[in-house]
Order: C-alpha cells, then structure tokens, then sequence
C-alpha cells in the first residue's frame, strides 16, 4: 500500500527545491525556508520538538528553530527533511510515523503549492483522499475547537461526520472532497475548496475565524 505521507514528503521536497527559501507559504510569517526548519525541528529536535504542540515550550522551540536555521543551509534542511526521520524518532516507529504525517505533509505541501499565484487543485488517488478523510474525521475536533460555529464535513457522495457540534452561532456544513476538508480544517479556509452550507452569519464568522492546529 503506497504510504501518501512519503509522497507528500518528497513532492514538497522537490517544491523547496524549485522554488528556493525566499518564497511566501501559507503558514502565517513563514517562508519556505522557515517550513522546511519547522518541519525538520519536528521531526529530528526531540527538546524543540514538543513546543510545537506545548504553548509553554514555544520559546525553546523557537529559540531552537532560529539555531538551526543559522547552522544549515535551505538545501541542507530539504535534504535532510527528505531523507525522513532519524531512527530515534518518533516518526521513525513503523505506522506512527506514517499516520503522525498523513495530514502534516498534504496541509504544508499545499501551504507552498497554494501560495503560488498560479496554483492548480491536484486530483488525487481514491486511497490518498480516503486515508485524508480518516484522518481528518479522527482529528476535526482538535482542530476545530476553537471554531466560533458547529461543523458538519460532507463528502460529494453524502457521506457526513460532526466536527462540532453546534454553537450560539449555529452550525455549518462543509461539502467539498476529503482533501479541502483538511485544509479547511487545518485553518486554511481561504483556499479550501468546499461548499458552505449555514446562516449568512454563520458562514461569515467560520470563513474569517482563526483555528485548527
């Protein structure tokens, strides 16, 4: 079974490459240079690594991250981002690695490929947007917690999951392939592309709302 996450890893590898690490991403003050350290510092920092998630470590990681930033080169840290995980990683472990980093490497490949002026929406296999839809039903309410609405995700075929439930604000459904749902989910709402199903004010606040991970 061909594991997307490796994928998504070297297409985006091969995307820094094009492009270089001056170029603008989605992540909100990053480059691509920055991407490829965050990305590296996750995987092969294991004391920069929890204050990715850890609000209380941020500044370590931060602090980390501009260290090696000044120590490797941009291709030093594609490179070394393409060559995976060191053995003593987490992600590294067969299986965790792989489900840690479904949505990781789709969510920061398209945060390149769709900060581009002249981005194109990819179709991607049948088993990559099921994997995605996995993954994004298990970690939608993460992600969405701090969502000012209630969040239905809807698949073209009709297929539905609860995000969350409905707030004072009401509830939107989103209809779109597992892919944009991701994206969405993951922050990205202005360049997700899914149907917005709810109140006109409702719709309003998700579409402008800050949240996923």
């Amino acid at each position: 079974m061909t594991d997307y996450s490796k994928v998504e890893r070297l297409a985006l590898c091969d995307l820094f490459d094009q492009l270089g690490p001056d170029q603008p991403t989605l992540c909100d003050g990053w480059n691509t240079h920055d991407l490829a350290v965050h990305l590296y510092v996750r995987e092969s920092d294991p004391i920069a690594g929890p204050g990715i998630m850890i609000p209380a470590l941020a500044d370590t990681t931060a602090k980390r991250s501009a260290q090696t930033k000044a120590k490797y080169s941009f291709t030093e840290l594609v490179d070394k981002v393409r060559n995976g995980p060191p053995t003593f990683s987490i992600y590294s472990f067969p299986g965790l690695g792989h489900n840690l980093n479904t949505t990781e490497y789709f969510v920061h490949h398209e945060d390149v490929r769709r900060a581009q002026p002249d981005f194109t929406v990819r179709e991607l296999p049948v088993a990559q947007q099921k994997g995605l839809w996995g993954a994004v039903k298990l970690g939608a309410k993460a992600m969405t917690r701090k969502a000012p609405t209630g969040i239905v995700l809807r698949l073209p075929n009709g297929t539905e999951a609860v995000a969350k439930k409905p707030t004072e604000a009401g509830s939107v459904t989103l209809t779109g392939e597992a892919a944009e749902l991701v994206l969405f989910c993951f922050g990205r709402q202005s360049v997700a592309k899914v149907e917005l199903d709810g109140t006109p004010g409702a719709v309003e606040r998700l579409q402008a709302a800050s949240f996923g991970f």
